[in-house]
């Protein structure tokens, strides 16, 4: 197997031709999870399955499975490899779409090299894993892993008031699976980095040993709305300012870390939202990430003690809800060294490092040993059509995953 590639343009054909499904007029890339676009795309990807001789699996919460199980397979557990096919609002086309392409690649390449696995190797495609339309991300592995209802899952309203499970139901991916079918042996993520680390050191692969816990708050603060030229400064109730002050203090006490702590207010909205109003209500999130679990409790612990001094001295109200927690995820020690002897048997450099961003690999490591390897991305840009990885570290990282599953795929 050492001599053995992936078909180099089979997956960059297919990588890009993925990329244009969910094409809208204005040029943006939109496949929002169980939308007509997703549709389309989860039907070529169930083409690409078939045609490659693959059984085709759907579980009910709409998690799309290529089943490769050879004569004597039958019984033990698969080894796994996947990602997801949705994307964010104005995507590129690289993000999730790689790791299931390039699964799929690694079996179709070694099932037409006449290679004998010892135990089935699967392909999968989560449901919903970017989190636009429904909440939360990673909806399709968190179910598959068992950490959130399958019934709640399909009970939940998206952004334009549908439930998840008509949706499905409506594109024809309500599965008949039950999620959790199928418990891997083990699991691998190929990604893009989406951040600047591989580039920047000119490493053209990483081998994921940790990725960061995650906290999602929603912060409400409510002032006076009063009028912004005749009242005094000193007399104000004003939710903007407080706001802001929030902002200021997470971004000066990450700056002052020497971890590697990030806080991020990505949504915020004003009321009334007036130029000459003083705002009554301020309405933001809070993303705080760090990939030491007893570091993001002490983030999350400092952000409420500043919340409650600062309703204190700018006279507000404020309320927090809680809207997403994931703990930090350690991979299996043995696949990501597996990773770092594939990457040095073929020359290449590689470096341990740790996942800044959420992925399907974090909810299956709940149930099985799992790991990611990650590719550069130019200039650390992704969730953006300017998303790019070059088409050799595409292929290469593909060539590292079909290494690794070669060798797992054999263990007893």
């Amino acid at each position: 197997m050492n001599n053995l590639s992936i078909n180099n343009a089979r997956l960059l054909g297919r990588l890009r031709e993925l990329g244009t499904i969910g094409r809208h007029a204005d040029g943006r890339l939109i496949r929002l999870a169980a939308s007509d676009t997703d549709k389309e795309g989860r039907d070529r990807l169930a083409a690409w399955i078939e045609d490659a001789g693959l059984e085709l699996a759907i579980d009910r919460i709409g998690n799309m499975f290529g089943i490769w199980a050879p004569d004597g397979t039958a019984g033990r557990a698969p080894l796994m490899l996947g990602s997801h096919i949705d994307t964010v609002i104005d995507a590129g086309i690289y993000d999730g779409c790689y790791g299931v392409l390039s699964g799929l690649e690694v079996i179709e390449t070694l099932k037409q090299a006449g290679f004998v696995p010892a135990r089935p190797i699967v392909v999968a495609a989560f449901t919903n894993e970017e989190g636009v339309r429904y909440a939360p991300d990673m909806m399709g592995s968190l179910v598959y892993a068992g950490g959130l209802d399958i019934d709640a899952a399909l009970a939940t309203v998206g952004t334009d008031g549908s439930p998840l499970g008509d949706e499905l139901d409506r594109i024809g991916y309500a599965g008949d699976k039950e999620p959790g079918f199928l418990t891997p042996h083990a699991y691998i993520e190929l990604h893009i980095e989406q951040g600047p680390v591989l580039e920047r050191e000119g490493i053209p692969l990483g081998a994921v040993e940790n990725l960061q816990g995650i906290s999602w708050q929603k912060v409400t603060i409510e002032g006076d709305a009063n009028h912004a030229g005749t009242t005094p400064i000193f007399m104000r109730r004003d939710a903007g300012h407080a706001a802001a002050r929030v902002i200021t203090f997470l971004r000066e006490r990450a700056k002052a870390s020497n971890t590697p702590t990030v806080a991020t207010v990505g949504c915020m909205e004003f009321q009334p939202n007036a130029i000459n109003v003083i705002p009554s209500k301020a309405i933001f999130t809070v993303d705080l990430r760090d990939p030491d679990e007893i570091r993001l409790k002490q983030e999350e612990a400092a952000l409420a003690r500043f919340l409650e001094t600062l309703a204190a001295e700018e006279d507000v109200t404020i309320a927090v809800e809680r809207l997403a927690r994931f703990e930090p995820v350690t991979f299996d020690e043995r696949i990501v060294a597996e990773i770092e002897t594939a990457a040095k048997a073929r020359a290449l450099p590689c470096r341990r490092m740790t996942s800044g961003a959420g992925h399907d690999a974090q909810m299956i490591a709940r149930i099985a040993p799992s790991a990611m390897i990650f590719v550069p991305s130019q200039g650390g840009i992704s969730h953006n059509p300017r998303e790019f990885t070059a088409d050799d570290d595409i292929v290469a990282g593909a060539n590292i995953l079909l290494d690794v599953a070669s060798r797992l795929t054999q263990e007893e």
